[in-house]
């Protein structure tokens, strides 16, 4: 039997989704959850739901977001640089696709996402480039030019499309974006508020407004 549903819109290029992804991959296999990867197309969806690129920020903003990711990758002792050679990438739609393709077939998506963006942020490799991401898949023992092939496929384009409407309607405005039930998180530092609702412990009065008007309608 499946477990619960916990879903995770975010963009192949979000740093807090790489310091974040160990951190998810413990809480979903503790509580037997069922993850499934929803990568979405930011600038699209944020026009709709308000969120604001980090390019687009005023420099104190820019400069404190690079102080908390510094704070938070030695925190969680991973690899960081505050400036990789390659960010923000040319594109990293296709990665998303990439990584979907994998969750299609039924491989281990999670892991190819945080190679992806552990590629980015870490080691200074450029996801854009579709050899790169083939070299990526290929060295966690993944068939990267099957998975590159599938990229444009009908089925990966449907489930894109699907992803970037489910988010616009369920008011996403920022990566990472975790949904579970009644439950809306953005940020990974909100994961503890995830471990305790599958822990079945309340973490709040009721459900967000926007998942119940989703519901509703």
């Amino acid at each position: 039997m499946a477990g619960r549903l916990v879903e995770c819109f975010y963009t192949l290029s979000s740093p807090w989704m790489y310091l974040g992804g160990p951190q998810l991959i413990e809480i979903i296999a503790r509580h037997k959850a069922s993850l499934v990867l929803r990568p979405y197309d930011f600038r699209l969806v944020v026009s709709h739901t308000g969120g604001i690129p980090l390019r687009t920020r005023p420099e104190p903003r820019q400069d404190y977001h690079a102080l908390e990711l510094d704070r938070w990758a030695a925190y969680l002792g991973l690899p960081l640089k505050l400036k990789p050679e390659h960010y923000p990438p040319t594109d990293q739609r296709p990665a998303g696709r990439m990584v979907m393709a994998a969750q299609q077939r039924g491989m281990d998506a999670m892991a190819l996402s945080h190679a992806i963006l552990r590629a980015l942020w870490a080691e200074d490799r450029d996801i854009a480039d579709p050899h790169e991401r083939v070299k990526i898949a290929d060295e966690l023992g993944l068939p990267g030019q099957h998975l590159q092939a599938a990229e444009d496929s009908a089925s990966v384009e449907a489930e894109w499309e699907r992803n970037n409407k489910e988010a616009i309607a369920k008011g996403v405005f920022g990566a990472p974006t975790f949904i579970c039930e009644d439950l809306f998180l953005w940020g990974q530092d909100r994961l503890i508020f995830l471990d305790r609702h599958l822990d079945g412990t309340p973490v709040q009065s009721g459900p967000s407004a926007k998942i119940a008007k989703t519901r509703a309608s």
